[in-house]
């Protein structure tokens, strides 16, 4: 048994009306285990110590939505709308050889560990070859993150310049590769990275994707997750109805993605059945899919946060509870004051904020028993900020839980622990030890960050050499068309 001890920190209990209880605790660890939480623990002998004195014990984060593997995009969208996004970045997957995400998953999972990420809902939208997700899913593995790797049949690029798309979306080579995570699924050590299932494809025949499902339900997958934006086509709007016609509404533990100017129609349905919406303000606000609806008093309870594109920035979940939290108080205000009146008390909290990204995180995948909050039994998924770096000092003596949501940056992470294993101390990540499957691409069975991020340099450039060919307008202009969008009603006329 191998015991970690987290000495003298403010922890950040959940009591049972998920209020938050900053408490100076210690916290043991055995295994992967949190077996105890009390002012002072003795340290069993050989027990690895970190001093939490003048720090912050959290929970760690959940991003329920996010795209892993586009690392080689980062930076390239901070101006680009979800239509001027979808060419340049969604489909350039078409360019990723098998090496491209070994390293673009790899650079991604550390991109949220480093930000305190500890669980990831990845819509894995990279599966253009037999091998394409068990090369996903073993990177992730060895990063060390928690993670359910929702595998996804990806519209298919046959060619990006001109487009041409692949007229079949679920070939039986799909079926195959799904089939065979399914019968080695979970991976890792104690199951850390989860199969679920990521499905977008609802203009599909219903019995040309039904053996996906009865696939996914024969084994056991829990976690279905599917874009939902009514601003942007019918196809959005049209996914909680179509998840009731083909009777897989309450089958899975369903993830509304964005969930976005839906009727009310089609939330209830999403509702009454115990869907889980997931709000990603940084890509909602940005590419005009509509308020983010994590606040709204119809979904209390029933929402949780992702970053979407870690490659648009969407890298921290705190990030993304400012974000929301403020965009949400500055929509209300602007009403009030729209009347000639002023407004009188703060709308929504900064506790709110912060436990959509933790306890109901955890409970819209269904480990709410598991993760989330920080209690015995739980499995030991922590993070440690520093309480007197120069963005929390004061803050974090004050109101520890502001200094995280309103102050904090992934510069402030000290340590991460997941699943018991330190992944990060004194600001530093450790070593990622490579699965054994993919050593051939890494050629190291050990790796640094700094080499990571060499081999991430070689590979954007490749692949930067590939896309610097795409006429990027043209594939918008089919791409409109493909999707049925009339562009007379796009406009830059507020």
């Amino acid at each position: 048994m191998t015991t970690l001890l987290l000495k003298n920190g403010v922890v950040l209990l959940h009591d049972s009306s998920d209020h938050i209880v900053p408490t100076l605790a210690d916290i043991l660890v055995k295994d992967n285990l949190i077996a105890g939480i009390e002012r002072e623990i003795d340290a069993p002998t050989g027990t690895e110590v970190i001093d939490c004195t003048n720090k912050v014990i959290s929970p760690g984060f959940i991003d329920c939505h996010q795209h892993v593997w586009q690392t080689f995009n980062k930076g390239r969208h901070g101006d680009e709308t979800l239509m001027e996004y979808m060419p340049t970045g969604n489909l350039t997957s078409s360019q990723y050889s098998r090496e491209d995400i070994f390293w673009g998953q790899l650079g991604g999972c550390l991109t949220l560990l480093n930000a305190g990420t500890t669980t990831v809902v990845d819509h894995a939208h990279i599966h253009y070859f037999p091998e394409a997700s068990q090369t996903a899913v073993s990177s992730t593995v060895s990063s060390g993150i928690r993670s359910v790797f929702c595998f996804t049949p990806t519209a298919r690029v046959a060619s990006l310049s001109p487009l041409v798309l692949e007229p079949n979306l679920i070939e039986p080579w799909v079926i195959s590769s799904f089939s065979s995570l399914t019968d080695k699924a979970p991976f890792g050590p104690n199951g850390r990275v989860q199969l679920g299932l990521a499905f977008d494809g609802w203009f599909v025949p219903q019995e040309i994707a039904t053996p996906l499902f009865d696939l996914a339900l024969k084994a056991g997958i829990k976690v279905l997750t599917s874009h939902t934006v009514g601003s942007i086509s019918t196809l959005g709007s049209a996914v909680p109805r179509t998840l009731q016609k083909w009777g897989l509404i309450d089958k899975f533990h369903i993830l509304f993605s964005h969930a976005t100017e839906l009727s009310p129609e089609d939330l209830d349905t999403i509702l009454k059945h115990g869907g889980r919406v997931v709000s990603t303000p940084s890509t909602e606000l940005q590419m005009a899919h509509g308020r983010p609806i994590c606040f709204d008093d119809r979904v209390r309870g029933n929402a949780c946060l992702g970053g979407d594109c870690q490659s648009n920035g969407g890298i921290s979940i705190p990030g993304e509870m400012k974000l929301g939290l403020q965009a949400e108080r500055g929509l209300r205000n602007q009403k009030i004051i729209d009347k000639g009146l002023m407004v009188k008390t703060v709308h929504r909290t900064v506790e709110q904020a912060f436990n959509l990204g933790t306890v109901q995180g955890a409970r819209a995948i269904g480990m709410g028993d598991k993760i989330g909050s920080i209690e015995v039994g739980k499995l030991a998924d922590l993070v440690v900020f520093d309480a007197d770096s120069p963005s929390m000092v004061c803050a974090a003596q004050n109101n520890p839980v502001d200094a995280v949501v309103l102050f904090s940056t992934p510069a402030d992470v000290s340590a991460v622990v997941i699943d018991g294993q330190v992944r990060k101390l004194d600001g530093k990540l450790k070593n990622v030890k490579v699965t054994h499957d993919m050593r051939e691409l890494s050629r190291r069975d050990v790796l640094e960050w700094k080499e990571i991020a060499k081999h991430l340099l070689k590979r954007r450039e490749i692949y930067r050499e590939k896309i610097d060919k795409v006429d990027f307008e043209e594939v918008k202009r089919v791409l409109l068309k493909a999707w049925y969008i009339d562009e007379s009603k796009m406009t830059d006329e507020a």
